[in-house]
């Protein structure tokens, strides 16, 4: 069962880029590196793309393997993002570190296949519908 998400993102004014991202019960910063006119104040927009991904896929698998109650040990995600330089395309790649040394092949393929199923990723694969209007 799903449910609502509001997320509210202000300007700072202490940078040309810095924001205050927020749930109503936890505050991030977002802003952009140095290099592209921010103050690197935090993560930037597709590293929060690229978190969510991460998260998403680590939860995904920890229920998955309690369910089947497997020891993987602890699930380490490296989410990288690059745009491809022909499609002008976003790739998204996820390295899965399992520290548990009793996973079969067998274990880890089906691991592999749940990945593809966390929410995240079913929403960058198949994308989603923005509804945009002023306030």
């Amino acid at each position: 069962m799903s449910h609502a998400i509001r997320v509210e993102v202000f300007e700072t004014g202490k940078g040309l880029y810095s924001n205050t991202v927020t749930d109503g019960r936890h505050t991030l910063a977002a802003d952009e590196p140095a290099e592209l006119g921010g103050q690197d104040t935090g993560p930037n927009p597709y590293e929060y793309v690229a978190s969510g991904l991460g998260a998403c896929t680590s939860i995904t698998l920890r229920m998955y393997a309690d369910r089947k109650g497997w020891d993987v040990g602890h699930i380490h995600v490296v989410v990288t993002h690059h745009k491809d330089e022909e499609t002008k395309g976003d790739v998204f790649t996820r390295k899965i570190t399992f520290s548990s040394t009793s996973l079969t092949e067998e274990s880890l393929t089906r691991l592999l296949e749940i990945a593809d199923k966390c929410p995240v990723h079913k929403t960058l694969s198949h994308g989603a519908e923005i509804h945009t209007s002023l306030a």
